[in-house]
C-alpha cells in the first residue's frame, strides 16, 4: 500500500473536521503515513436556495467526492453517512464506519428553551423533510422555513432573527465545539434520526484491498451493524437522504432493534414500524421493517415527494 493517502472532503467546517479526524486516526495507526486532504465543492454546497428534495437530493453531497475516487485523484472519501446514497457505484465500498456520535437532533433557539415552549406560529428553520414532518406532527401550528448552508451560516441566520429556532444534528454541533448552542436535545421518540445520522463513513475503491485492510482497523462493529439495518430499510423503501424517512437501530446484548418512520411533509400521516432480530440478521431486519412500512402505505408518500 502507498504511504501517501489522499482524502477527498467537502470544504465545509464540519466536513473538514470529519476528514481531519479520520486523518488523525490513520496517523495513529501508522505515523509514517503522509495524509493530505483534497478539498472539494459539491453540487449540494452550491444549490443553497432550494430544498434538496426539489432537485433530487440523492448524492448531492457525495458525487464529486466519488468521482475523485473513480478517476484516481483521491484514495478515500469521508462522509456523513446520512448523506450517502442508498446504492454505491459498484467500484466503491464503505470500508469503515467510525463509532457513532450522538444521533439525536437538536433545537437551537436564543429566546425559547424548548420545542414545546415555542409560541404559536413560531418560525422553525430546517432543510430536512424528515425533521419537518415529525415536528409538525407534534406542533402543527409552527411555521417551517427552509434553512440551508453550513452550520455557521445556519446559526448566523438564527442570530440575525430570521428564525425563532432551528433544528440541527447534535453530532455536528458537538464536533464543531458548539455544544453550548444546543437548547434542547430532541429525543429519538420525538424526532427519530435520519438513517446513518451521527456516523462517519470512509469510502474507497473496492479493488484497493491494502487500503481496506488498514481502514478496517477503524471500523466500529456496533455502528456498522446498526447502519447495515438502517440502510437495508432505506434501500427497500427506495428512499434518499432528502425524503421524510427516519431509521434508527440500537443494539442490546445479541439483539438489534430497528424503528422506521415514513411521514407526509405536513406531519398529518406518520407511519411507524419497529422490529427486533438477532444482530447477525441486521439487513434482513431492515428489509422487514421496510416491508411493514410499505404495507402501511409508505410508497405513496415517498413517490409524492419525488414527483412533487
Amino acid at each position: 500500500m502507498t504511504k501517501h493517502i489522499r482524502i477527498a472532503t467537502r470544504k465545509s467546517p464540519l466536513a473538514l473536521w470529519q476528514a481531519e479526524y479520520v486523518k488523525q486516526q490513520l496517523l495513529a495507526l501508522d505515523a509514517s503515513l503522509q495524509v493530505d486532504l483534497i478539498k472539494m465543492t459539491t453540487e449540494g454546497d452550491i444549490k443553497l436556495e432550494h430544498s434538496l428534495s426539489k432537485f433530487g437530493g440523492k448524492g448531492l453531497f457525495i458525487k464529486e467526492l466519488e468521482k475523485a475516487l473513480l478517476d484516481g485523484s483521491a484514495d478515500l472519501a469521508v462522509h456523513s453517512m446520512k448523506d450517502m446514497t442508498v446504492l454505491l457505484p459498484e467500484e466503491l465500498t464503505i470500508a469503515a464506519c467510525l463509532a457513532r456520535h450522538d444521533p439525536r437532533d437538536a433545537l437551537v433557539s436564543n429566546r425559547f428553551n424548548s420545542l414545546q415552549a415555542l409560541p404559536q406560529n413560531a418560525i422553525v428553520g430546517t432543510s430536512s423533510l424528515r425533521r419537518q414532518s415529525q415536528i409538525l406532527a407534534k406542533r402543527p401550528d409552527l411555521q417551517i422555513k427552509l434553512l440551508r448552508g453550513n452550520v455557521g451560516t445556519r446559526l448566523k441566520k438564527l442570530d440575525d432573527g430570521e428564525y425563532d429556532a432551528i433544528i440541527l444534528a447534535a453530532a455536528g454541533l458537538e464536533r464543531l465545539g458548539l455544544k453550548q448552542r444546543i437548547t434542547e436535545y430532541l429525543s429519538t421518540e420525538r424526532c427519530l434520526p435520519a438513517v446513518g445520522q451521527g456516523v462517519i463513513g470512509v469510502e474507497c475503491r473496492a479493488n484497493d484491498h491494502a487500503l481496506q485492510q488498514l481502514l478496517h482497523k477503524l471500523n466500529d462493529t456496533t455502528a456498522a451493524t446498526c447502519l447495515a439495518a438502517e440502510r437495508a430499510m432505506n434501500k427497500a423503501l427506495e428512499g434518499g437522504c432528502q425524503v421524510p424517512i427516519a431509521g434508527f437501530a440500537t443494539i442490546k446484548d445479541a439483539y438489534i432493534t430497528l424503528e422506521g418512520r415514513v411521514a407526509s411533509p405536513d406531519g398529518k400521516t406518520m407511519l411507524i414500524a419497529k422490529q427486533t432480530a438477532n444482530i447477525n440478521d441486521a439487513e434482513v431486519l431492515g428489509e422487514a421493517v421496510a416491508k411493514d412500512l410499505l404495507a402501511q402505505g409508505a410508497r405513496a408518500i415517498i413517490d409524492s415527494i419525488y414527483h412533487a
